[in-house]
């Protein structure tokens, strides 16, 4: 695992060094309530920040070429935060699917939920399997969007349901399981960024990015923007993808 790409480079020097995109990139988008407290304002206001900069990720996506887009929007650990935290990033995403799902729509986003639904409000619940419908049939890029999500938990949901289903277990596969997590039916993601500084997965998609590459930088969520973004491109376009095998040279 490596840091950031060359602060140095411009953007002409940015796009020239791109010649890889992940087909499934995966955020862990972190540090919004850092940045705001640097601000001296309230944590809140810093995910709203961070929501308002997911569409210029998500359209730069599209201009690079990534299909599959996974945001970790609010992790089962995220339950502990302070209630009011708690309830206003409840809230905030509810407002989001109102103010930005025709527009979205429009330009051929498909959303996806992954998570449970258990926990999340009746009313959120239902905004959300709508934003699910709508879109359902564009195919320009997928918004997947982790939210009341947990690697761990996923994985117990999919041990249950194939559990449930009476599958022998010597017929149970890595497909199988695969096709049973809540991400079934995408890619493996090929690129995890994380903003903020950390080096962790915290409990983001561990199953399905055993050979993922791995890219994190001290930008928090708010300013990582597209230049940031081409950063994680340039680094990825110099990994060496062997997936456990020697490459001849």
């Amino acid at each position: 695992m490596s840091t950031q790409a060359d602060s140095t480079l411009s953007n002409v020097d940015l796009a020239a060094e791109i010649t890889a995109v992940p087909h499934h990139l995966g955020i862990i988008m972190d540090g919004n309530g850092r940045w705001a407290q640097a601000r001296g304002m309230p944590r809140l206001a810093g995910h709203r920040a961070g929501v308002d900069n997911i569409r210029r990720i998500l359209e730069h996506c599209v201009q690079r070429g990534v299909k599959v887009l996974t945001i970790y929007a609010f992790s089962t650990e995220n339950w502990q935060r302070p209630p009011d935290e708690v309830s206003g990033l409840m809230r905030l995403l509810g407002l989001t699917i109102q103010r930005q799902l025709n527009d979205l729509d429009r330009n051929g986003v498909r959303i996806l939920h992954s998570g449970r639904m258990e926990g999340i409000n009746k009313h959120l619940q239902k905004q959300i399997v709508n934003a699910l419908e709508v879109t359902k049939h564009n195919d320009r890029i997928i918004l997947n969007v982790a939210f009341n999500y947990g690697g761990r938990a996923e994985i117990l949901d999919a041990v249950r349901h194939i559990i449930q289903d009476g599958t022998a277990p010597e017929l149970l596969t890595e497909e199988m399981l695969s096709s049973y997590l809540y991400t079934g039916g995408l890619p493996d993601p090929d690129l995890i960024v994380r903003t903020g500084g950390e080096w962790r997965l915290s409990n983001f998609l561990i199953w399905q990015a055993a050979y993922a590459e791995y890219y994190t930088t001290p930008t928090y969520w708010p300013d990582f923007d597209e230049v940031e973004l081409d950063k994680a491109f340039v680094e990825f376009s110099r990994r060496e993808r062997r997936f456990g095998r020697v490459l001849n040279k």
